[in-house]
């Protein structure tokens, strides 16, 4: 098996945009998105993970992503999520979309599956050795409902040949990234729509793999760390942080963000799929203001 690291720098989550009626996706709207990211220079894609509502689609929908995604990502490498926390299921998932592709993957994104460090190794090796693919290993215990120790998470990911990155999402994030930097040669990601960023970074992260509906500031905000470390970035991060903190609300996240790519003309519908919550009301109007005040988030389009 033939294996490469994840590149440093920002990998964009997409969302999974869907028609009006949530019933399908919107396959148009999902090039537009995967268009944007390639303009403005994202490192590579993250199709099918948590803020692409994986979980909520079928099998056919799954393909259906996974090729519009490849069609329209030019040379930009994409990761592909899997939903499954046991072997069996997560290798399905993968022979469900890997033959749509015309090139393999930059790696299968894994949700660690257990506590215990031994049964991970075995869980994200027997996804490796059956699918062929390198593994970009997901610590996210509010969705998996997994909580591992860091410590445990370092010592299993030591033992995964194939391995490509860590999505570090445990929270407080920028501990548990200080830890695995420390104690791996893998790069590690944070996540959690970039609410840690700045400190991951400082921390030693690699960047970031996540949803936010400006990742022109992710781009901007690694970019700066690189060129002038953290007072660089922290000038530059400023600005998008309100936004960023807006959007990651618990239960509406989703729905705040598919309304901000909405207002930017990325994708046509804000429509979300059960049990995602739908954003109240109340709080679009604010949303639009966090956009009018953000850079890169095309004010001229917002509240059209």
């Amino acid at each position: 098996m033939t294996i490469e690291k994840l590149a440093p720098g920002v990998w964009g989550v997409l969302a999974t945009p869907l028609t009006a009626d949530g019933e399908s996706v919107d396959t148009e709207s999902l090039t537009r998105q995967v268009e944007h990211y390639v303009r403005i220079g994202a490192t590579g894609l993250t199709a099918l993970g948590v803020f692409g509502e994986a979980m909520r689609l079928t099998p056919e929908e799954r393909r259906a992503v996974v090729g519009t995604v490849a069609a329209a990502a030019a040379d930009l490498p994409m990761v592909i999520g899997l939903s499954a926390l046991d072997a069996e299921a997560a290798c399905a998932e993968a022979a469900n979309v890997l033959d749509v592709l015309d090139r393999p993957p930059a790696g299968l994104m894994v949700q660690v599956g257990s506590p215990d460090p031994d049964a991970v190794v075995a869980q994200l090796n027997a996804v490796a050795e059956r699918t062929g693919q390198g593994i970009v290993v997901q610590d996210y215990p509010v969705v998996s409902g997994v909580s591992i120790a860091t410590d445990d998470l370092v010592a299993a990911v030591r033992r995964i040949p194939a391995a490509v990155a860590v999505k570090s999402e445990s929270s407080p994030s920028p501990p548990a990234v200080a830890t695995l930097v420390a104690g791996l040669d893998v790069p590690v990601f944070g996540g959690l729509g970039g609410t840690g960023l700045l400190d991951e970074l400082a921390v030693g992260s690699a960047g970031a793999m996540t949803g936010f509906s400006v990742p022109e500031g992710l781009i901007a905000c690694v970019n700066a760390f690189r060129d002038g470390g953290f007072t660089a970035a922290r000038e530059v991060w400023r600005d998008y942080l309100p936004l960023v903190n807006f959007e990651f609300q618990a239960g509406i996240a989703l729905s705040l963000r598919k309304h901000s790519f909405v207002h930017r003309g990325l994708i046509a519908t804000p429509a979300v799929r059960p049990p995602a919550a739908i954003a109240p009301e109340a709080l679009l109007g604010v949303l639009r203001e966090h956009l009018r005040h953000t850079p890169y988030a095309l004010p001229d389009r917002v509240g059209s």
